[in-house]
């Protein structure tokens, strides 16, 4: 990963009392554009990545990353206020470029507002980020700070993006159905566990409950007989659209991943993208290295044939 952000600052011409600035970062990523786009688009990478020091907890309230959506987070800081932050999508080219509008509050007082656009290019394996904030701080007093806590938040998101983005895999097909009908057999207690799973794996279920909050603990078992306990916890559940979890190791085991999987319509078929940020660069090249993305692509070709009777 190359380590060497760009952090410029070009106060607009006229401008004396420092309430205006453009900043813009660029940051190069060693992953494909169409994974570093899912890892700055998507909920639950944007989570992992989102907080700029280990001091720093982010709490998401709301998350619609789609035009006219808006995401709503909480900074929190022990002993200082909370930082209220609403950011809302006004365009989102896939792969190319997203903007966005942020307005930042802190004790019911709004701080600052910003335009924040970004524009994604890749070449193979690699791909670059370019954000331009357009600021504005309302506060007089704050200005100074407001420019500079966005120059060493954005610098730190960014490098923590280009690692999410470098541990994060991504699995796809385009599934021949209506979504209504791939969503029913993916969120159903009954169906899910039969089509779960790479080919010649079965799952035991323990207990099973697929809702916001929600979990799932089950074995999965080996055509050779070999168990694997596994612990989905279901974070967000979003009716046809997107859910959220967290994979563990087992009952209540350690977490090695932050996973979703989102249905889009397509032409009255139906796209499903299976994203995972593994919880370190080893893990994510430990299941790279025993074949994780051929062995999802088997799993979702179960669901298709499920689906389609294929």
């Amino acid at each position: 990963m190359n380590e060497q952000p760009a952090a410029l600052v070009h106060p607009p011409h006229g401008e004396s009392d420092g309430r205006f600035a453009t900043l813009t970062f660029a940051r190069e990523v060693g992953a494909p554009a169409s994974v570093l786009w899912q890892a700055w688009t998507v909920p639950a990478a944007r989570a992992v990545w989102a907080a700029p020091t280990p001091s720093v907890t982010v709490e998401f309230l709301e998350s619609d990353p789609k035009v006219g959506g808006r995401e709503v987070s909480l900074c929190k800081v022990a002993g200082e206020a909370d930082i209220r932050c609403e950011c809302g999508w006004l365009a989102l080219e896939p792969g190319v470029r997203s903007v966005i509008y942020e307005l930042v509050s802190s004790e019911g007082v709004a701080r600052s507002a910003a335009l924040v656009t970004a524009d994604f290019s890749g070449d193979g394996g690699r791909s670059r980020v370019v954000v331009t904030v357009q600021l504005s701080s309302l506060a007089q007093e704050k200005a100074p700070d407001m420019a500079a806590g966005y120059r060493q938040g954005f610098d730190a998101g960014l490098a923590h993006l280009a690692a999410v983005a470098e541990r994060t895999m991504l699995i796809e097909r385009v599934i021949r159905a209506p979504r209504s009908l791939v969503w029913g057999a993916w969120l159903n207690e009954e169906t899910l566990p039969q089509w779960w799973g790479p080919d010649g794996f079965s799952c035991r279920t323990q207990r099973i409950a697929l809702r916001t909050g929600g979990e799932w603990v089950f074995d999965m078992i080996g055509p050779d007989g070999t168990v694997y306990p596994n612990h989905h916890r279901y974070h967000v559940v979003l009716p046809e659209e997107r859910v959220d979890y967290s994979l563990h190791w087992g009952e209540n085991g350690p977490k090695h991943a932050d996973a979703w999987v989102s249905f889009d319509e397509l032409d009255g078929a139906t796209k499903v993208t299976l994203g995972m940020v593994f919880s370190t660069a080893a893990e994510f090249q430990t299941a790279k290295g025993f074949g994780a993305i051929e062995l999802g692509q088997q799993t979702l070709g179960k669901l298709d044939r499920f689906v389609t009777g294929g």
